[in-house]
């Protein structure tokens, strides 16, 4: 019975190591940033998450850096994402919008797009393989 017990541990933690393998790190280097205070809040978006105030995966840098910034996401498994990216000025975590709904605060997505128009998914998605990838994603502010 021991052995079956330590057995089924083994195949356990073997698991766990495997599912730990598979996720791996996106290096988003951030071009155009502007020293505004607050923070820069980086997510990846899944398709269904897409544009709404949610993901799984993401990370904070300082918002009062000059030109380029680098922040890794850790752990992210295979797959394709949208990288969104909002540098919140008033550190109240949501898009400040102007009263015509246009962005008072700056942002950035990956991907190819245009702004004259609402992106989709496809448009601007990345695929992480296993070993994770890196992206560069310009700053546009208002």
């Amino acid at each position: 019975m021991k052995r079956i017990a330590l057995s089924l541990t083994a195949l356990m933690i073997g698991a766990g190591l495997a599912s730990a393998a598979m996720a791996a790190d996106v290096t988003v280097t951030l071009t155009g940033v502007q020293p505004k205070g607050g923070r820069v809040l980086v997510s990846l978006q899944t398709a269904s998450e897409f544009m709404k105030p949610e993901g799984h995966y993401g990370s904070i840098a300082a918002g009062d850096v000059t030109g380029a910034e680098t922040v890794v996401v850790h752990n992210v498994p295979a797959g394709e994402y949208a990288v969104m990216v909002l540098h919140d000025a008033d550190s109240d975590m949501q898009m400040a919008r102007e009263t015509d709904g246009r962005p008072k605060e700056g942002w950035g997505m990956s991907g190819q797009w245009t702004r004259s128009r609402r992106p989709t998914f496809t448009e601007v998605k990345i695929t992480v393989p296993d070993a994770g990838t890196a992206v560069t994603v310009p700053m546009v502010y208002p």
